[in-house]
Parts: C-alpha cells; structure tokens; sequence
C-alpha cells in the first residue's frame, strides 16, 4: 500500500502546490514603521491660511476628516464642485481645461494646464480587444469623471507663501510634447516666486518633471516638493491571490503591496525611505512616482470617501529645498504611466537607478523562475515568431534539462510496473494482514532495486515550472493578445471553444464553468494515455480514484491561459514518447 499511498500524496500534494502555494506562503511584507503623531483634516472648506509644512495635497474636497501622516493639516482642493462637475463624457471633461497635447508614437493625451495635470493618456500600442479596431487602453483621466485618474506635482510650503494648487492656471511654452521633447509652464504667485515646471517625456512611457522656483524676495524660503496619484472609484480586479493588483511601491529596497480593501481598513497608511518608487498597479498598467532616489521621502498610502465615491491616493513628500533671496532652486523626479514591460522596467531600473522596478510585475513566490522563463520565451519567440511555438520549444528545453532525472524516475516506474504481477499475489495472499503485506512488498521493492516513491518525482519536478510558467501567461503583457494558430487568438485567455456547443455549432454560449475547449480535452486525453502507460493501483477504489484524475484536471485547466494547457499536453506527449522508449528497453508492455 505505500506505493499507491505514495503516488496519491504526490497528486493531492501537486494540486495544492499548483493552486495554493501563494496563498498559504505569502510574499514577506515588511514591518510598517510607527506611525508619527497624527492630527485631523480640516474640513472640505479651505483653511483662511494656507497649510503647514510637510504635508502633501489630497487630490479632491470632502466631508469626511483625514488624518495627517505627517506635521501639520493636510489641504484639499478649494470647496465647492469640482471644475468638470456635471461632466459625462471623457471628451466634454476634457475641454473643460486648456491643454498641452501629447503626441508620441505610444502615449496619446494631454496636459491639462489648469493644475498642471497629467491626467489624459491612452496607450497608443495596445487595444481593448485582439481587434486592432477596438479603442485604445485609456490610463489616465481627468477630475471630475468617476474613474478619474491622474498624477500631479508641486510644493507644500510654510504659512503665508502662496503656492501653485490644484486649480492653478499655468502657462504653457508650447502646444505640444512629443516623444523626445519638453514643455515648460510658468505660473507667478504675485509674491515675488516664480514656478516652473518642465515635463520631458523619452521614447516610451517615462516622464522627467523637473520643478524650479525662481525667488525673487529679499528673503529665502524652504519648499517641500511632492508627487501624488490619486485614483477615484474602485476599479474592478482579478481578485485572485495570484495577482497584486492596488497601491504598491518599494522602500528601502523592500515591496510592500497593498490590496485596495485592506487600505480602507487600515487608512492611511506611512513609510519612509530612502529612495524608491511608489506607484498603483493593474494587471498590465502601471502609474508610479519616482522621486529623486539620493532623497529620504516620506511615503503614503491614502484612502477616503469623496461624493459616495472611494478615493484612493499614493504620495510622496521630499525634504525641503531653500530657496535662497534672488536665487533659484529646483528638484528632479519622474513618473511611469503606461504598459509593464519587463525589458522596458528593467532598462529604468538600470538607467535611473530604481530599486527593484521589475517587481511592478507580480513574479510571485518563484521570481526566481518565473523571471528568467519570461525572457527564455521571449528568446524563443525571436526565433520562432510565434509565442505559442516558443512554448513548446521551451518544454522541449525543460525536459532535456530534466531529461536524466526523469529518465531514473521512468525506469523505476517500468519497474513498478513489471513488478505488478507478484504485487498483486502478495496482496491476494496477504490482503487481510496489513503488517505482514506491507512487509513483504518491501522486501520485494528492496530484492529487486525498485522505488516506488521515485515515480512521483516526475510530477513534483514539474509544478514549480508549470507554476511560473503560469505566472508568465497570466502576468506579463507580452502575452496578452498574443495568438496560436487556428482558433486560439490569445494565449494568455482561456480556449475560447467549448465541447458543449459542439465547438461553436450550436447557437448557445454555455456558463462558464462549462466551457471546456479543444486544447483542454487534448490535455486530458495525454494524461488519460499517460496515466494508462504509469502502475496501475490494485485496491479497485484508488484505481477509479485516478483514472478520475485526467477529467478532474481537464475541467480545472480549461478556465486556464491556453498557453499553459498546450505546454502541458505537449510535455505529457514528450513524456509519454520517453517512458515509451525506456519500457521497450526493458520489455515491458506500455500499456
């Protein structure tokens, strides 16, 4: 009986490493620090004097008190409605403020130059759906809409210095910035400091704002630069604890992610650093702050209810920077806002010297995996020219990597199986007596060198790769509308086909839970066959208990990316073709 009991751990162990290993190992989060004494908000109605140093705007008016993280109250938009009250529509909230366009071959949008906001961008390379029709992924919106979403910078300052805010009207230097370029915009407070800010954008998706005050007083002043996103409505997400999706950011080389619910329980919630990012994160998009990384900051995560509408704000706040009389002072920081691409994240890690930037894309448990099968993919994909073959090529890979520890594992298996015969007598003659059966099988595994563990080695080798493989389709946006060949138009989707309609013959879309496509009954057809050529458990019961199995996982893998039910009925026929050969070399039947 050990053997079957042996086998049976093996797959009952396999299917919890699979499905819940993230969640019964979660990722170590740091300790957060203590809190600093905290006071309360002032109400929606702007206070007579402006706000203490050291405390970072929040993005919009509300009723409900904030308490502040840091010294001194924390101000909010002017009262009364926001600009674009009342506004429906993206477009009519667009043209409720002048704007600086943004024209580069992968952001569209616009500047918004009442505030100075970036608050309008769509991401010009990737689309709703596989239809090249469809509309661009819009990132970021303006104030006023219920999914508005949007980064601003500027400065906190001591008592009695008007500073640009959140409904400041700037000028602009130019209509346009283009990839490559830069726009600057002014404002003068009338109290003798000039503000510039002068937004640079690169090739791709990351923002150089560099903030410059021009004090022409008889006095000095010290200014606190910030950068916040703020996010209004709670966006829909995955809910799955494979994905990170929420406030997230890195501090002191540590990532610390926090889930959208959690934030409204424990609100708001402070790190400090030195250096680091601090952005918010979906699935596939990221909108992140990157401050000055020789800089200590102080970091929040905020929630708060504006209009019966969740509010959600990540920020940062710099030390302070002295402005000397008739001299100027500036500060350098950036933003991401656009697509996670691993190459592009690692190349910002490297160029601007980000901590661990990559980690914007939810690796899991096995980075360490995960991360290098990613770009052996995208390797493969060089070559091949189709993602789909680049999966099969790297199962190809891994069972040659693998290929002399499965090959010991295989021959004890034939093994097992040629020692089926005297097996069964041993549990006719001594099936009543567990001790005396139990004895004698492992007299008769110990007489002729057989393991009857080592054939579940095979299945346990697999799963840290079928894992992080998984993570690859599921995670990374280089896998999303990527097609296969014939009716598989995104690998990192499930197969859209389903038997119960006759794969699309009859006119009814079954639920979910039945959609059951070509690829996963090809993926359960291998295993049924692979299963057939393994030992066959003697106790009848055990034995219906795994032939079970191959239906079990053809209805669990079907919601599943198609990416990873073709790599694993591939990897079932190449393992097949290698116990095949090995159970002809040793003369027993495959079957």
């Amino acid at each position: 009986m050990i053997d079957n009991r042996n086998m049976l751990l093996a797959v009952v162990l396999s299917i919890l490493i699979l499905l819940g290993f993230e969640l019964y190992f979660p990722k170590q989060r740091p300790t957060p620090p203590p809190e600093a004494p905290k006071t309360t908000e002032q109400a929606a109605k702007p206070p007579a004097t402006p706000p203490a140093p050291g405390a970072v705007p929040s993005p919009a008016p509300t009723a409900t008190p904030v308490p502040s993280p840091t010294t001194g109250a924390v101000p909010s938009v002017p009262g009364g409605p926001p600009a674009t009250a009342g506004v429906t529509t993206r477009q009519a909230s667009l043209a409720q403020a002048p704007r600086v366009k943004i024209a580069s071959p992968h952001l569209h949008g616009s500047i918004s130059l009442i505030g100075g906001r970036l608050d309008d961008l769509t991401l010009a390379d990737y689309r709703e759906r596989p239809d090249l029709k469809s509309p661009e992924i819009v990132l970021l919106s303006p104030r006023g809409l219920k999914d508005a979403y949007y980064a601003q910078f500027g400065w906190v300052g001591p008592e009695g210095v008007p500073l640009p805010g959140h409904d400041t009207a700037w000028t602009s230097d130019s209509a346009t910035l283009a990839a490559g370029g830069k726009v600057t915009l002014t404002w003068d407070n009338g109290k003798g400091l000039r503000f510039y800010k002068t937004i640079a954008l690169d090739q791709n998706y990351m923002f150089s704002v560099t903030q410059r005050v021009v004090n022409t007083t008889k006095e000095s002043v010290t200014l606190h630069p910030y950068g916040l996103v703020s996010r209004t409505g709670t966006p829909q997400v995955a809910g799955f604890y494979i994905l990170h999706e929420g406030p997230l950011g890195v501090f002191d080389n540590t990532l610390k992610e926090v889930k959208y619910d959690d934030l409204k329980k424990k609100n708001p919630e402070e790190q400090r650093s030195s250096g680091g990012w601090i952005g918010i994160t979906d699935k596939y998009w990221l909108t992140a702050l990157v401050p000055n990384q020789k800089s200590q900051i102080t970091t929040r995560f905020i929630y708060r209810k504006d209009g019966g509408e969740d509010r959600y704000q990540v920020d940062y706040l710099n030390g302070g920077v002295t402005i000397p009389a008739g001299g100027a002072g500036e500060t350098e920081s950036h933003l991401f806002a656009g697509a996670k691409v691993l190459a592009l994240l690692d190349s910002y890690q490297s160029t601007y010297n980000i901590p661990r930037f990559d980690l914007a894309i939810d690796f899991g448990w096995f980075y360490f995996l995960t991360k290098p099968i990613f770009y052996a993919l995208v390797w493969l994909h060089k070559l091949a020219g189709n993602f789909g073959v680049a999966i099969l090529l790297l199962t190809v890979g891994i069972k040659l990597l693998f290929f002399p520890l499965a090959n010991k594992s295989y021959v004890a298996m034939s093994k097992m199986k040629k020692l089926q015969p005297e097996m069964v007598k041993l549990r006719e003659r001594f099936g009543t007596d567990k001790p005396r059966l139990n004895q004698e099988l492992m007299a008769l595994y110990k007489r002729e060198k057989a393991n009857p563990a080592s054939g579940c080695l095979p299945i346990l080798i697999q799963i840290p790769v079928f894992f992080a493989l998984y993570k690859v389709l599921y995670v990374t946006i280089e896998m999303r509308h990527t097609p296969f060949y014939g009716w598989v138009k995104d690998l990192s989707a499930p197969d859209p086909t389903t038997i119960f309609n006759l794969f699309g013959l009859l006119p009814w879309t079954p639920p979910e839970f039945l959609m059951v496509g070509i690829w996963p009954l090809i993926m359960g057809v291998t295993m049924w066959l692979q299963q057939k050529m393994n030992p066959q458990p003697a106790d009848p019961v055990q034995a219906k208990m795994f032939m079970l199995l191959p239906f079990v996982f053809t209805f669990m893998l079907a919601s599943f990316p198609a990416g990873l039910v073709i790599y694993w009925a591939w990897n079932n026929v190449l393992s097949m073709l290698q116990q095949w050969v090995i159970m002809r070399r040793m003369g027993v039947p495959a079957t």
